[in-house]
């Protein structure tokens, strides 16, 4: 038979990186002091841009710190030390902040921007885990970002430190975000893409079917023609106008399903006596989130587009789903 191999412990292992970073971020507190207020002052001061920038690891950092800024109403972008010393330095003028992430402080592609940066009259915020380094030195303000150990059992593999400089810039891209009043809508307005911008910017104009799309009879009509009006627009229902062609009702599946119970005759009967009378409308400015919220009160499908009486649009819960607000 052979030997049992030995099992490896993936989960042991695991827990020893989390609790070193974990502490790493927890100690970043005991260092927060005129600093970090000082830093965060230069970059809510910034007229121009807040310019990141890091090499290797730090510079993957970097570039998701950048983002972070940018999308929580700080302007910024990450540049590439090496290219911006062939040319990207073009990019950066003297409103700009610049904010440099290196563990070493040394990190010679950085430290020989420092001199070029300075003559442009550039602030340089520095955060670094090494307090004697040139970058520190040199820098106007410095952010110490110094951790114990890393998690690779070596101590050379960037982990606990790029995980402490992530944790620092959110910490300023948050304080940034509260000193000016970033709101939901503000972050909305750089995410219109994703759910929450959906919510707060999406209205229902912008999803309504429109024109020919509407499905409309008047209430004169067979029931019989409500029926195909409805068949062939697909949106479970038709709105019944009178003569002037002013919204007086409604007809919908539910109504459909009732009237077919009674053994009503559809070639006789005209849509004013099985539609349902007055029914709940929208204005076009409405955002979807609150349309979807109508229709979970008022416990119905469609919504009604209506504007000084006449019908502009429709849209049935179908049309909030795939505009992905449901």
């Amino acid at each position: 038979m052979g030997t049992k191999k030995n099992k490896f412990d993936y989960i042991n292992v695991a827990k020893r990186v989390l609790d070193i970073e974990s502490s790493a971020i927890a100690d970043l507190k005991q260092d927060l002091g005129e600093s970090f207020i000082n830093a965060c002052e230069i970059c809510f001061s910034c007229s121009g841009k807040i310019i990141v920038m890091g090499l290797g690891k730090s510079g993957h950092i970097a570039d998701k710190m950048a983002a972070t800024f940018a999308s929580t109403g700080t302007p910024a972008f990450f540049i590439h030390p090496s290219e911006a010393i062939h040319g990207d330095l073009g990019m950066i003028d003297s409103e700009d902040v610049v904010l440099i992430l290196s563990n070493s402080g040394e990190t010679e592609e950085i430290v020989s921007l420092i001199p070029i940066i300075k003559r442009m009259g550039i602030k340089i915020i520095a955060l670094t885990g090494n307090k004697e380094s040139k970058l520190s030195h040199e820098a106007d303000i410095h952010v110490h970002v110094l951790v114990k150990e890393e998690a690779c059992p070596m101590n050379l593999a960037p982990t606990a430190s790029t995980s402490a400089a992530l944790a620092m810039g959110d910490a300023i891209a948050v304080a940034l975000l509260e000193k000016r009043g970033f709101t939901k809508e503000d972050f909305a307005k750089s995410h219109p893409g994703g759910s929450l911008g959906k919510q707060l910017l999406l209205s229902v104009q912008d999803i309504m079917h429109k024109g020919d799309e509407i499905p409309a009879v008047y209430e004169t009509d067979k029931l019989a023609s409500g029926l195909v009006e409805m068949s062939q627009k697909a949106l479970g229902m038709t709105v019944v106008l009178n003569q002037k062609d002013n919204l007086v009702g409604i007809f919908t599946d539910g109504d459909l399903r009732r009237t077919l119970e009674n053994k009503i005759d559809i070639q006789k009967t005209r849509m004013k006596e099985v539609m349902t009378k007055d029914p709940y409308v929208i204005k076009k400015e409405t955002l979807a989130y609150n349309a979807v919220a109508k229709i979970q009160e008022k416990k119905i499908t469609s919504l009604i587009i209506v504007e000084e009486k006449k019908v502009i649009g429709a849209l049935n819960i179908h049309d909030l789903f795939r505009a992905g607000v449901m």
